[in-house]
């Protein structure tokens, strides 16, 4: 943590290095020049309409995009005096979280909370979830959206973002009206995008939240544009 917690307040002079989850490959170090980390925490922020007054819950690896750069660079730079770091437990988490704004969770982290015995009569209302790094799946946004909480599930990669592409869920109504519209093999990647993206035989995307911002970057995600969303269906 120590080391990241340096690079936090370094970030405009000499950027940060994160390092690939390993999801879509073999992990990699990269690094994010403070022009891109401006752009990303510039697309953090208005995409999760966080605020100097948001309170940041951050259960994820500091090391990766997910950790560092989703919601506690951006907070940081808003100057919230609330980002706690903290070693993810399934158990705790539904206590703790009631205290922040902001968090980020895995599907798997999500699905360990679900099975959790709190669950079922939790309260998440108005707690902004950002969900992502793999698929998420309509049980899960269902369940966090029937306990209150706002969902949003979000696409990026240790390359772009990590904010790039998301929805955002309020409402039950509103997930059972994009649910229906989901192509068969296919799970939700968003509708609102802060990045140009074009589809060929994988997503390219472009921009200045992207490592490459005036080049396309090839993503190696299958995608389709239905409904003005787009889906997600797997690697090439």
């Amino acid at each position: 943590m120590d080391n990241y917690l340096d690079q936090l307040l370094n970030y405009k002079q000499f950027g940060v290095k994160i390092v690939s989850s390993g999801t879509t490959g073999d992990t990699k170090l990269i690094h994010r020049t403070p022009n891109n980390l401006k752009s990303c925490n510039e697309a953090a922020i208005e995409s999760q309409e966080l605020t100097k007054n948001s309170r940041i819950l951050t259960v994820t690896n500091m090391s990766h995009a997910g950790g560092l750069l989703l919601q506690t660079l951006p907070a940081y730079t808003l100057g919230c005096k609330v980002i706690d770091v903290e070693k993810f437990n399934a158990f705790n988490f539904l206590k703790k979280v009631k205290k922040y704004t902001h968090t980020f969770l895995t599907p798997e982290q999500m699905t360990a909370v679900m099975m959790t015995k709190g669950f079922k009569n939790c309260d998440l209302t108005g707690i902004r979830i950002l969900a992502g790094s793999n698929p998420v799946s309509w049980e899960m946004i269902e369940g966090f959206v029937s306990k209150g909480a706002i969902v949003q599930p979000n696409w990026g990669m240790s390359e772009v973002g990590p904010t790039a592409i998301n929805i955002t869920f309020k409402h039950m109504w509103h997930v059972k009206e994009t649910k229906f519209l989901t192509p068969k093999g296919y799970t939700i990647l968003g509708d609102t995008s802060y990045c140009s993206w074009r589809l060929s035989d994988e997503l390219e995307i472009k921009g200045d939240i992207s490592i490459t911002p005036n080049e396309w970057l090839k993503t190696g995600d299958i995608v389709k544009n239905k409904s003005k969303i787009l889906w997600y269906k797997g690697r090439t």
